[in-house]
């Protein structure tokens, strides 16, 4: 494949063309936690571990709040750019929306220095207090215009709400109107999503299923529709909602809904499906500009690697065409997270 220069402010870090991640995490050493439900990220030499309360969540590595670490990780695998959000534990809709909003804005402060001291190799999306709309969008407005962030990531269900609920409607407005990127990511590892828990059905179905249904809410909740100009992208390759589209779409349109095709292909998805054979299908819903390499790292072993690999794989098996692979790999999330002139799939400068 042919090279070309990377967006400005990026540094090129192999001979390969862009590499664009969009699906990283960071947890910023030194966020405040707390007792019961609220996270807590314990250091100890070069191992670390996210708590709630006193009760181990999960095991982690440096790369997660280690800049040093997580750029060398990049360069190892050939990442140009990676788009950090936030550890999706640390979205806590269930808390008091005053403390939550404290919360969110120390952790923004922090996500937003490291991508500050990356030299361009990081772009970031902070996080909201969604269970106030209010508080959420001002805190999407320090964001967007003070931080210099990209966006925010947002879960796939608000508390009890839906994302379709119109309570959300005036973030969405902001939203629309700030020129954000929305991450839509799983809750709680796909817990309670489908009627088996465990894994591997939390991981496998659960997250997958709790993906389908909020893009379902946006496509078909009305979201979409009354606010057409939203810039929203759908981590782990939008879920199982690729395949179970015609099927939503054959009740919908006897419902008179007319648009699902249009409002499908104005969202934005990572690659993250595992498997070269179903990208075709996310270029099909989605639109061939509107796929990205997403990695899930740190969490993913071996995904920052074998992402990229997956879509030069799909190319190598005719199942993408070469300029296809080579927007996905970086050119498509360069124009949504706006990294410069970035050539688009048809030969188009789009900013």
């Amino acid at each position: 494949m042919p090279t070309r220069d990377p967006p400005p402010n990026v540094r090129r870090v192999t001979g390969h063309e862009l590499i664009v991640d969009m699906h990283g995490h960071l947890y910023p050493a030194g966020l405040p936690g707390g007792p019961g439900r609220w996270p807590t990220l314990e250091v100890e030499a070069d191992a670390g571990r996210i708590m709630r309360g006193d009760t181990v969540f999960r095991e982690v590595r440096p790369a997660l709040w280690d800049l040093t670490a997580r750029l060398g990780e990049l360069d190892a695998a050939g990442i140009d750019v990676q788009v950090v959000s936030p550890v999706p534990v640390t979205l806590t809709y269930w808390a008091e929306p005053r403390q939550a909003a404290e919360y969110a804005r120390a952790l923004n402060d922090g996500l937003a220095a490291q991508v500050a001291d990356s030299g361009g190799r990081l772009r970031g999306l902070g996080t909201v207090p969604l269970q106030d709309t209010a508080l959420a969008v001002d805190e999407l407005t320090r964001v967007m215009t003070e931080l210099g962030l990209r966006g925010a990531e947002i879960g796939t269900v608000i508390g009890d709400h839906e994302l379709d609920a119109p309570s959300l409607r005036p973030f969405f407005e902001a939203a629309e109107a700030l020129g954000a990127v929305l991450f839509v990511h799983p809750m709680d590892g796909g817990k309670g999503a489908v009627r088996r828990t465990g894994q591997p059905y939390d991981f496998g179905l659960g997250m997958l299923t709790d993906t389908a249904l909020a893009t379902a809410a946006l496509v078909f909740g009305g979201v979409l529709e009354d606010f057409p100009g939203l810039r929203i992208a759908l981590a782990h390759g939008c879920g199982t909602f690729s395949l179970a589209y015609p099927r939503l779409k054959f009740m919908a349109q006897r419902g008179g809904h007319a648009r699902a095709d249009e409002l499908v292909r104005s969202l934005w998805v990572d690659s993250l499906v595992f498997d070269p054979a179903h990208l075709p299908l996310l270029v099909e819903r989605f639109g061939e500009d509107h796929v990205m390499v997403g990695t899930d790292h740190p969490f993913m072993p071996g995904q920052l690697s074998a992402a990229p690999a997956a879509v030069r794989d799909a190319a190598h098996r005719g199942l993408l065409t070469e300029r296809q692979a080579s927007a996905v790999l970086g050119a498509n999330a360069a124009r949504l997270f706006g990294l410069g002139d970035a050539p688009s799939p048809t030969g188009d400068i789009a900013g």
